[in-house]
């Protein structure tokens, strides 16, 4: 169970994975990895349990364990493609737009394990601006639940990971935001299962305040969830 929610959280940066943090794009990932279990003999439902928060190639690894990483890396690039190419229901998070709009002008960078090119298609199919700073798969040499990608996103902000809060969704994302040292909202069901610092279940109840000090202040209002 998540911790009981404080008052206020303060940092100095937030970094935000977009997967089912700000972005839902469910829809389209059961249907291409439901797709590609299939082909492989496994079971739908196990595999999806496996694949929020890792790049492709990870996740292939994680269900086929014994098969060459190049043959992952390879099927990675197809399935990217096909993700890359189907936006049917990918949609805002509910209250990411507000929540988008309140940080735009503070320290905050996009944490992804998504590549580029998908991250840009999703950004803009669920209407949410494309943060300046982003950490995509291309820039890492780990994936989530490796803390690479956090690291990386503190760094190019200019803040130390303490100084950071991630928001994240998924067992990996959380894994990886925590192993970065960096105290964790989790948004949505998936991330109340991972004890997170913070459990939300969407964004609509965290308000943002800037302060003259450069701290930024998150206030979550009402209970725990």
């Amino acid at each position: 169970m998540p911790a009981t929610i404080p008052p206020v959280l303060t940092a100095r940066a937030v970094l935000l994975d977009m997967d089912g943090t700000i972005v839902n794009s469910d829809a389209v990932v059961e249907r291409c990895w439901r797709a590609w279990a299939v082909e492989h003999g496994l079971d739908p439902d196990e595999a999806l349990k496996v694949v929020h928060g890792r790049q492709g190639h990870a996740t292939m690894a994680a269900l086929l364990p014994d098969r060459p990483m190049e043959q992952n890396l390879a099927e990675n690039r197809t399935l990217l493609a096909q993700e890359t190419a189907d936006t049917d229901g990918v949609v805002p998070v509910a209250g990411a737009a507000a929540f988008m709009a309140a940080v735009a002008a503070l320290p905050h960078a996009l944490v992804t394990s998504a590549d580029e090119a998908l991250a840009q298609v999703r950004m803009t199919a669920a209407g949410l601006p494309m943060p300046r700073v982003r950490v995509t798969a291309e820039r890492v040499g780990a994936s989530k639940p490796d803390p690479e990608g956090f690291l990386k996103g503190a760094a190019e902000l200019g803040f130390a990971p303490g100084d950071c809060v991630a928001f994240e969704d998924s067992e990996a994302g959380i894994t990886a935001a925590r192993a970065a040292g960096m105290p964790v909202v989790g948004v949505g069901p998936r991330a109340a299962a991972f004890a997170p610092d913070v459990h939300v279940p969407d964004l609509t109840r965290l308000s943002v305040t800037a302060h003259a000090d450069g701290t930024i202040e998150l206030r979550v209002a009402g209970p725990a969830a």
